[in-house]
Order: C-alpha cells, then structure tokens, then sequence
C-alpha cells in the first residue's frame, strides 16, 4: 500500500531542500523525523511536515502499521518562482527569482495483523448482512 504527501510551493529553493533529503533518505520515517527535529536548516520544517503528514494519513485512513513503513520516493521539485526586481544605476534594474519547491512523499508499508483479519471477517459476514436488511424491509421493521 502506498500513502501520498505532498507540500507545495514551500519558499526554500529545490537545491536547498534536496540537501536535507539526501540526508534522511535511507531512514525509516520514525527516525526521520526525530532527526529533522534537530536539523538547523530552513527547509527541515516543511519536510518534517510533509513526512509527519504521510505517516498520519498511513496510519488512520490505511491503518497500515508505522513500523514497516518505508520511504517508496521522496523527491523535490521545482516550484513557481517569484519575480523581483532591484534597481540598479542608470534606472536599469535586475531581475531577482525566488525560487520555491515542491515536496513529494510518498511511503509504503503493510496493514497491520489484526486489521487484514477483521477486513476478511467482515467481508465473508456481508452477505448476511444483505439478507437481513432486505428482511427488515419486506417486514417493515428496524431494529
């Protein structure tokens, strides 16, 4: 199962953001994020954030257990870039781009034990599930 966790157009440049990333790339996420909590770069808090995010969609919406998690691709990318300008002399001016990044996260891991069983569980009950609310209908009655 693989959980997706992007962050868009974060004002800290891709090359910059890459440095952090190749630093934490072959961790697990857990460790990663301990590791990103201490970093002094600027672009350790959006990433941290990003990271945090996929394992919390992992965990409450896939139920896929924290600790298999891995990271499948985690990759940086160009942004928007916003154009400046500075004056210089004769009344010419250069021009200044400030360059954004966006933040792909994407993780994989395995459903927990316990979960996988209960999902098989309550697929082979639905049928009698189906029969007894179409029961109640013909009766009229709901309990």
């Amino acid at each position: 199962m693989q959980v997706v966790s992007k962050a868009n157009n974060i004002r800290v440049s891709p090359q910059k953001v890459r440095l952090v990333v190749t630093q934490i790339k072959k961790m697990k996420p857990a460790e990663a994020l301990a590791v990103l909590e201490f970093t002094p770069q600027k672009a350790a808090g959006p990433l941290r954030k990003a990271i945090a995010s996929a394992v919390a969609n992992a965990k409450n919406n896939y139920n896929i257990d924290e600790n298999t998690l891995t990271f499948s691709e985690l990759s940086v990318g160009k942004g928007i870039s916003f154009k400046r300008f500075r004056a210089i002399s004769r009344g010419r001016a250069h021009s200044i781009l400030k360059q954004t990044s966006n933040i792909n996260v994407i993780l994989s891991g395995e459903k927990t034990k316990q979960v996988a069983k209960l999902e098989t569980a309550e697929k082979k009950d639905e049928p009698k599930k189906v029969e007894e609310s179409k029961k109640e209908a013909k009766n009229g009655t709901k309990s």
